[in-house]
């Protein structure tokens, strides 16, 4: 069975939902026959590559909040986090333009390598102190190469704007043809779909019934969702 996970780096959702996820995955008696492949979404595919923001500089003002409801979003968020044992910088963080890390998810799936660059790419954007978006190509290269991509590889991929630039476009317009609007979105086996972070229990559920189902592509009703789209991340609520 395979899983495709469509989420953004930039996404702290994403990263929540792959770790509620995963958990759920663990506990499937089915784990070792499910192929879990990650698809690409950008949050904020007009931001210029050289655009680069603090976090609560950036939600205050695209979305229109003061800098306290960002700080406080930020803070619920760094809350579900620590509640999936995950790390989580509240202040000091930076948003940029992912197209890039997507083109290198892209490449490390060829390489049979993309679950391990998008948890170290997950943990730099989210826990690290220093910042994804400021340092230049060398740190997405020694990132890539800490997931165990060749070094070389990875510097011609960036120095080549075209390298599966293609390949990020098609999985955006996927999501867009599965009426996907926000991250992070699961399917699984192309018989279900779960929206947002959900409990570990939703996709425990999802995977039994994807693995014994067999139907068209079927939004499971999750109720509230913990997401991110075009108009914002979800401030959390539970």
């Amino acid at each position: 069975m395979r899983v495709e996970i469509w989420s953004d780096i930039a996404c702290p959702w994403c990263y929540v939902g792959k770790a509620r996820f995963e958990k759920a995955l663990a506990a499937f008696p089915h784990r070792d026959q499910v192929e879990v492949v990650h698809r690409s979404f950008e949050l904020d595919p007009g931001r210029a590559k050289d655009d680069v923001q603090p976090v609560i500089t950036m939600l205050s003002r695209k979305y229109g909040l003061s800098e306290e409801q960002a700080r406080a979003g930020e803070d619920n968020l760094g809350a579900q986090a620590a509640a999936e044992g995950l790390p989580y910088r509240t202040r000091g963080r930076d948003h940029g333009n992912t197209f890039d890390l997507h083109r290198l998810l892209h490449l490390a799936k060829e390489h049979g390598r993309q679950d391990e660059l998008i948890q170290v790419l997950y943990r730099a954007n989210f826990a690290e102190e220093r910042s994804l978006f400021t340092e230049g190509d060398e740190r997405l290269v020694a990132l890539a190469v800490e997931a165990g991509l060749d070094a070389d590889a990875v510097r011609a991929v960036l120095a080549d704007p075209a390298a599966y630039a293609d390949a990020v476009r098609a999985d955006e317009r996927e999501a867009a043809e599965l009426g996907a609007n926000g991250v992070p979105f699961f399917v699984l086996d192309r018989r279900y779909g779960v929206s947002g972070a959900q409990p570990a229990e939703v996709f425990a559920q999802a995977l039994t019934q994807a693995w014994g189902g067999r139907s068209p592509l079927t939004l499971l009703d999750q109720g509230d969702t913990d997401a991110c789209g075009p108009d914002g991340c979800a401030v959390p609520h539970h």
